[in-house]
């Protein structure tokens, strides 16, 4: 399927690893322009050598002075689409949080979200066209052990999207939500460390247990997310909107899943 995306500018959050990275180098193959975001210069430069037709932005998105540099790095071009996606605060459980751990996790997960997605919206709006895609977490439909703060935080990014996408319909811009169950990304890594911690097992019995917690009995790869990432972003997905969908292998048992 032609994804129709050759030339089209597109910005990533997120850019250097795992399910970010593999969102660019699906758009950089079906021709897309793309604004490379993340933190470290030096991965940039590393992701740029590789694809040399990628502009890049260092910085942390969750502040406000790298909002600004993106909006002066797109200038007056037009933007088709922004994968809204940055990494998740520290696992937990919910007894062992202090209030500033919240404060943190808002700031991290949700308010620089709503700052990135004012900025960019009305751009989107007056042009009469637009994709924003949030990559969030499969605790949007059910709670991860130990991932308290994420858990709560990423279902009121859920309602915020929700909400938006009823206010805004009918102007050519569609919000979605793409919730990622386990895949081998350096996240997925460190939660596996966590809970051999806490449990006091093997790391390998623990890639095990959450393997086996899906219904396809592995853990995916960041690619088997990215395609439908990047259809997602295209024109076929002009009837799609204010949805949240699940790429996790069946991990989700409900029927909403």
């Amino acid at each position: 399927m032609d994804l129709k995306l050759t030339d089209k500018l597109f910005i990533v959050g997120g850019a250097t690893s795992g399910l970010g990275r593999a969102i660019i180098e699906q758009l950089v193959a079906e021709g897309a322009k793309v604004i490379a975001v993340a933190r470290t210069q030096q991965k940039l430069e590393a992701l740029k050598k590789i694809h040399a037709g990628i502009e890049i932005l260092t910085g942390d998105l969750s502040e406000e002075n790298v909002l600004e540099e993106i909006l002066n790095k797109i200038g007056n071009r037009l933007l088709t689409g922004a994968v809204v996606n940055s990494g998740g605060p520290p696992a937990m459980p919910t007894m062992k949080t202090q209030l500033s751990d919240w404060d943190n996790a808002y700031k991290t997960v949700m308010r620089w979200k709503i700052a990135l997605t004012q900025a960019l919206l009305p751009k989107m709006m007056a042009a009469g066209y637009g994709r924003l895609l949030y990559i969030e977490s499969v605790s949007t439909k059910q709670p991860v052990e130990n991932l308290v703060l994420s858990n709560a935080m990423r279902l009121a990014v859920t309602g915020y999207v929700k909400t938006l996408s009823q206010e805004i319909g009918g102007c050519g811009v569609t919000l979605n939500i793409l919730a990622p169950g386990y895949h081998a990304t350096q996240r997925m890594e460190s939660l596996f460390i966590k809970n051999s911690e806490l449990k006091g097992v093997s790391e390998t019995k623990i890639r095990k247990e959450f393997s086996d917690q899906t219904s396809v009995k592995q853990i995916g790869r960041p690619e088997d997310f990215a395609s439908l990432a990047a259809w997602l972003l295209s024109t076929h997905s002009r009837y799609i909107n204010g949805q949240t969908i699940t790429v996790d292998g069946g991990l989700v048992k409900g029927t909403m899943g």
